[in-house]
């Protein structure tokens, strides 16, 4: 983003309290990133200019002019076009990244493949089975690579709380016994904005995918999920054609259970209950990562030799600690912008497919396993319609992953 202030004028350059924004210096391989859908995507095109070492803004895709001249003052030398062709055949474009109407992702994912193209999708991959067996059909067919945009995992306590287990605190990754997640969020004026959402989807696939996509994440295979659901009364005022509220319990092939909730016509109380929360229940500790929040807390650890030569009262296990970012990261996260912003998680997981790229090296949530996830939904969303138990492995075996 352009600093267009000249010295002496006053403005603020650094925000007290929170970390500074200090460009990365650019990798010299920098994977350059074109940018279809101009809304959310004009927030990436931002990280990836002030954040980002291994990926670069290029160009930038939309059918609206506004959008598009909104994303050249903050950009000047950016390209920006109303074709998708014409943006996919510029050599310096080598990743697209997606941020379309989620029933328009299939046919622009196999677009960028087709062209030679590796690709970010923003969430869902896919809002059907069909959709998400053509996407991974192309995806073989072409050899190119794709990250799932799942922005959440890419969001500091969700960060630490992953890095926590996979360096064996709290038992490790495979100490976790059960995980509780959820995301509510009150979505009148998201109707308003993009009316596609009550008629061209189901919040299956919309809001509840990042409980859904945690859930999965720490269980593994799920092999069965159970659902309820039903339509708010917000939701019928906007003819919400699916389901905006979900209630949905999990068992992984290995036994392992989870649970995921969404409302999405509730009046929120932030204070009680973040927007997204997952807890991990592990053998050897219970964490919690909030969103918007930005705060971590976990159970402490069993008390060390050190601890124990200190002498006096140790908490060990049984202390309550907590990570707060929220003050430290808003301007990174946030860009000091409304608390919901995902400039942070943007160039988190774009910096981070690109230098997989470059690297050479596996990723997640990849191509299979945005597929997998894509699985998972749909039986949520079959098991709330027909009031059953509904089992994921003939999904998998349907779109070809087994």
């Amino acid at each position: 983003m352009q600093d267009h202030s000249r010295p002496g004028e006053g403005f603020l350059q650094h925000i007290p309290g929170t970390v500074p924004l200090v460009r990365p210096e650019r990798h010299p391989k920098a994977k350059g990133v074109g940018v279809l859908g101009l809304h959310e995507g004009r927030t990436l095109l931002i990280a990836t200019e002030t954040r980002c070492a291994f990926a670069r803004p290029v160009a930038g895709c939309d059918l609206s002019e506004d959008k598009l001249a909104a994303s050249k003052r903050e950009l000047p030398d950016l390209f920006c076009t109303t074709s998708y062709d014409e943006m996919l055949a510029r050599p310096e474009v080598e990743i697209v990244a997606i941020y379309t109407p989620d029933h328009l992702h299939v046919e622009h994912v196999e677009r960028a493949f087709d062209a030679g193209k590796d690709v970010i999708c923003t969430k869902p991959l896919a809002n059907s089975l069909g959709g998400a067996k053509r996407i991974l059909a192309a995806g073989r067919r072409t050899g190119r690579r794709l990250l799932v945009g799942q922005s959440t995992r890419f969001f500091e306590p969700f960060r630490r709380q992953r890095a926590l287990l996979e360096r064996g605190g709290h038992g490790g990754l495979g100490a976790v016994e059960m995980v509780d997640a959820h995301y509510i969020h009150r979505m009148d004026w998201y109707y308003r904005k993009s009316p596609w959402v009550a008629t061209e989807t189901d919040w299956v696939f919309l809001g509840l995918s990042h409980p859904i996509d945690l859930v999965r994440w720490y269980l593994g295979r799920v092999a069965t999920v159970h659902a309820v659901g039903r339509r708010s009364r917000m939701g019928a005022e906007f003819n919400v054609r699916g389901r905006d509220m979900y209630l949905v319990n999990f068992a992984a092939a290995d036994g392992r259970i989870g649970r995921a909730m969404g409302h999405y016509g509730c009046h929120e109380l932030p204070s009680a209950r973040n927007c997204i929360e997952c807890v991990i229940y592990a053998a050897g500790g219970t964490s919690l990562a909030q969103y918007h929040d930005m705060r971590f807390v976990k159970t402490g650890e069993t008390a060390s030799q050190r601890d124990r030569e200190t002498g006096g009262f140790n908490p060990g296990e049984l202390m309550g600690v907590t990570e707060d970012c929220l003050y430290a990261g808003r301007h990174y996260y946030f860009n000091s912008e409304v608390h919901g912003m995902h400039y942070g998680e943007f160039a988190n997981y774009a910096d981070t497919f690109a230098r997989a790229l470059i690297e050479d090296r596996p990723i997640s949530p990849e191509l299979e396993e945005g597929v997998e996830t894509v699985c998972v939904m749909e039986a949520v969303r079959r098991s709330a319609e027909t009031s059953r138990v509904v089992e994921v492995g003939p999904l998998l075996t349907e779109v070809g992953l087994v």
